[in-house]
């Protein structure tokens, strides 16, 4: 399957239905540390990663190759931007930046780190930005960018690029991209399982006999 096969069906499937997925195609966890959560919306991402890391400096430095990564990923890309060492108070995303995604057509950033200029992004773009945390803080001075797409560690999981990023309200979902097409396969079935479960649940007024007949919860 093609990524934008790909990309649209993951758009269509529940993220926690995808998280169980990547448990049981991987054998390990795809979805990210609750801390990371929408800040700007509660609008879906989905789209492949392009990722950014960042570490710590005393030179005042802009973020070079985030901002160039902006340009020139891939259109549709969710940005991930890691920071080395942990996750400090200070704001790796904001309104220009913001500016700039929208203009290339990227569907999200996920950010180990914190945005900020909420009040603009909401107001002037409505782009999604899952984010540690909210701080006014620079990273001018502080932090500076290393490297772009390569690997990164976010939110407690690998990130490699290409890999397929998934978010809403529940949460954020990696799913590796050389296991993308299993990992679909059965999460549309978890839903599709799901659904039966659930109308079996209703019709019989009862619990017990729903998770009985399907053996999940």
């Amino acid at each position: 399957m093609e990524l934008p096969e790909l990309i649209a069906a993951f758009g269509k499937v529940a993220v926690a239905s995808i998280a169980d997925a990547v448990d049981k195609v991987c054998g390990r966890r795809g979805y990210l540390e609750s801390a990371i959560k929408p800040r700007i919306n509660e609008l879906r991402i989905c789209g492949p990663a392009a990722t950014v890391l960042e570490a710590a400096t005393d030179d005042f430095v802009p973020p070079q190759h985030a901002l160039d990564l902006i340009d020139e990923a891939p259109r549709g890309s969710v940005i991930v931007i890691a920071i080395e060492g942990g996750q400090p108070d200070v704001a790796v995303w904001g309104g220009l930046m913001t500016a700039g995604a929208v203009a290339n057509g990227h569907a999200g950033a996920v950010l180990d780190g914190s945005v900020r200029d909420l009040v603009e992004i909401r107001r002037d773009y409505g782009f999604p930005v899952y984010a540690r945390d909210v701080s006014p803080g620079t990273t001018l001075g502080r932090y500076r960018t290393v490297a772009s797409q390569v690997p990164v560690r976010v939110g407690g999981i690998m990130v490699h690029p290409g890999d397929i990023v998934v978010g809403d309200v529940d949460g954020v979902v990696i799913v590796p991209r050389d296991h993308a097409a299993a990992v679909l396969a059965m999460a549309q079935e978890i839903d599709a399982r799901e659904l039966e479960q659930a109308r079996l649940i209703m019709a019989e007024r009862s619990l017990r006999k729903g998770l009985a007949r399907y053996g999940r919860i």
